[in-house]
């Protein structure tokens, strides 16, 4: 994304950007819901008309039914770095999110209090406070509709951003994979020919390497594990010879990822201006991709549109194998 320059300063919102495009990919789970809203009800409409027109029961069966229904192949929700959240808390997390703030924070301990109180289980709890919440509040927040709902979760991710340590290059390369991962998800409702993809929350060691971004996919008849592992590299500054150092530790890492995971998918991000072409010529040659973008690590805040179309791509090929 370009600086956005006024009188001779740089007014642009990188954050903006980066927080929209991450709430952009819950669409396809908004989507699941209402799917599911559509099932249990009967009713052919909106998920934002079942909301209003739907009585304490109803609203009651589709949260019950969201909860329930684990299946290998759903969409994700994830925090304000692209961790991806477990089932459950998924679907606790859509449905606070819509109608009350902070439901970590502030509603996570009300409902450990109501355990207590009347000595009944987390998910009984959780599921009556939203339908609760929705049904007393629906007419207050006036609308469910995807547009609205997006514009809470750019809020909420930034709430969730700002009480995670260690945001940066590593959460917005796996921000960018995730919507990759999305985008396939959209157009197929499956992953192909894989269950549902395990993100990895952090940096994985793999002997003496860290590899920042990772995933794991389990193929649906063999239930055989192949992972996409992505190694970043960085540099900020512009000269020197250490981008032949840089590449050496890039190689050594790639060679001991093939010979620990034989089933494994090697995508390199180098982020640094000026690289030896000599050097991205040679770490292309021993990886299935390699995204280079010439620049400041500084200055980097995810996938540009011309390379996230680009691994859409290699994701659609590589679910589709």
């Amino acid at each position: 994304m370009n600086d956005i320059i006024v009188h001779q300063v740089n007014v642009a919102h990188y954050r903006l950007v980066e927080l929209s495009n991450l709430a952009e990919q819950a669409k396809p789970f908004y989507d699941w819901v209402e799917k599911i809203a559509k099932q249990v009800t009967g009713y052919n409409k909106s998920l934002s008309e079942i909301l209003f027109i739907s009585n304490k029961s109803e609203i009651k069966k589709i949260i019950c039914f969201c909860y329930s229904k684990e299946q290998d192949e759903k969409p994700l929700l994830f925090d304000g770095i692209g961790r991806i959240y477990e089932h459950k808390k998924d679907c606790f997390y859509f449905f606070a999110w819509i109608i009350r703030d902070a439901p970590k924070q502030r509603l996570e301990p009300l409902i450990t209090r109501m355990q207590k109180l009347d000595n009944i289980k987390k998910l009984i709890a959780e599921t009556d406070t939203l339908v609760e919440l929705i049904y007393r509040y629906r007419n207050v927040v006036k609308t469910f509709d995807w547009q609205t709902v997006r514009e809470i979760i750019i809020d909420r991710l930034e709430g969730s951003r700002r009480s995670i340590k260690g945001h940066g290059i590593e959460a917005r390369v796996r921000t960018s994979l995730i919507a990759a991962i999305q985008h396939y998800y959209s157009i197929h409702n499956n992953y192909g020919n894989f269950k549902n993809p395990k993100v990895a929350e952090k940096q994985i060691k793999i002997k003496s390497h860290s590899v920042d971004v990772s995933v794991t996919l389990t193929n649906k008849k063999s239930s055989i594990e192949e992972n996409i592992f992505i190694p970043i590299k960085t540099r900020e500054t512009e000269g020197g010879g250490h981008s032949h150092l840089f590449t050496r530790d890039i190689i050594s890492a790639i060679t001991d990822i093939k010979k620990e995971f034989e089933n494994s998918h090697i995508i390199a991000v180098i982020i640094a201006e000026n690289w030896s072409l000599e050097e991205l010529k040679i770490i292309d040659g021993i990886v299935e991709y390699i995204f280079y973008f010439n620049m400041n690590p500084n200055k980097f805040i995810g996938f540009d549109d011309e390379s996230q179309q680009k691994l859409n791509k290699y994701i659609d090929k590589l679910f589709k194998k």
